[in-house]
C-alpha cells in the first residue's frame, strides 16, 4: 500500500468511525509487538521455537508443571518490563469519543488497561495473574519462584498462570459480553490479529455479520483481511495515533456544523 493510498484508507475508516456511536476494538498479539513483546505466528514468532502442545496445554502442565512455569514466568518478566505503546494510548483516548468503546483482547498482557482503556475483555485471561489447576482457587502469594510451580494453600495443586491454554474452553462470561458488544457495535476495528485462533476470531465475522463496518490495521493481510471495508496497512502504533487525530478532526468539524 503506497502513502497515497493509505492517506485515502485513513479518511474513509475517520469517516466511518465519525459515523458511530458504538465501537470495538478487537486486538491480537501484533497490537502489543511494538512493546516488545515476541507474537506467536509471524516468522521468528514463539512457536517457530516451541510447539503449543508442549507448553500451551493443560496435558503439558500436568507432565511437567516446573517446565511451564519456567517458561511463563521468563514471558511474564518480559511482559512486566513492557510499556504500552503509541497504538494502545491511541485506543484509550478513543474510548472518549463513543458513546461504548469496548477492547476485546486475545492479548495476556494488560497493556490495555496500563494505557488507561478502561472496558476491556480479555479473551484469553491475562499472564499477570495464577490459580491452582486442580481448585481454581486464585493465588496472589508473592514473591513467585521462577523455576517451579507453586503449591496451592488449598488443596496441594500445582499453581499456574490464569490464561487459556489450547484445548480449554473460552471464560464463559467474558465471551457472552464480547459477543453482546460484538453484536451492538458499528464499527469493529480489527488490530494485529491473524484471524486464525477460533472462536475469538469468529467474533469479527459475527460483526460484519450483524452490519458492523470492519477496518482492519495490520502489516499484513490476513484471513480476516476479505472482510474489511477498509484495510490500514502498517502496525497499530504507526496508524492509530493518526487515525484518532482524523476521527477527532471530522467530529469537531461535524460540530460546528
Amino acid at each position: 500500500m503506497s502513502a497515497a493510498e493509505l492517506d485515502e484508507a485513513l479518511d474513509r475508516a475517520a469517516e466511518l468511525l465519525c459515523r458511530a456511536r458504538r465501537v470495538v476494538a478487537f486486538t491480537g498479539a501484533g497490537m502489543s509487538a511494538e512493546s516488545g513483546i515476541p507474537t506467536f505466528r509471524d516468522p521468528g514468532g514463539l512457536w517457530e521455537q516451541f510447539r503449543p502442545e508442549e507448553l500451551a496445554t493443560p496435558e503439558a502442565f500436568e507432565r511437567n508443571p516446573d517446565r511451564v512455569w519456567a517458561w511463563y514466568q521468563q514471558r511474564r518478566r518480559v511482559i512486566e518490563a513492557a510499556q504500552p505503546n503509541a497504538g494502545h494510548r491511541a485506543l484509550a483516548a478513543m474510548e472518549e469519543l463513543f458513546e461504548e468503546f469496548t477492547v476485546v483482547t486475545q492479548n495476556i498482557d494488560r497493556l490495555h488497561q496500563r494505557a488507561g482503556s478502561r472496558t476491556v475483555l480479555e479473551l484469553h485471561g491475562t499472564i499477570l495473574s495464577n490459580h491452582c489447576h486442580r481448585c481454581g482457587r486464585p493465588y496472589a502469594e508473592e514473591p513467585l519462584p521462577e523455576q517451579t510451580a507453586p503449591i496451592c494453600p488449598a488443596c496441594g495443586g500445582r499453581v499456574r498462570p490464569s490464561v487459556v491454554w489450547f484445548g480449554e474452553l473460552l471464560p464463559e462470561e467474558v465471551f457472552a459480553r464480547a459477543e453482546q458488544a460484538i453484536e451492538r457495535c458499528d464499527v469493529l476495528l480489527s488490530i494485529g490479529t491473524s484471524g486464525e485462533v477460533y472462536p475469538a476470531a469468529g467474533l469479527v465475522w459475527r460483526a460484519k455479520a450483524c452490519g458492523a463496518a470492519v477496518v482492519e490495521v495490520n502489516p499484513n493481510w490476513t484471513e480476516l483481511s476479505s472482510l474489511a471495508d477498509v484495510h490500514l496497512h502498517g502496525s497499530a502504533a504507526q496508524v492509530l495515533p493518526e487515525l484518532l487525530k482524523r476521527v477527532e478532526r471530522c467530529r469537531r468539524a461535524v460540530e460546528r456544523g
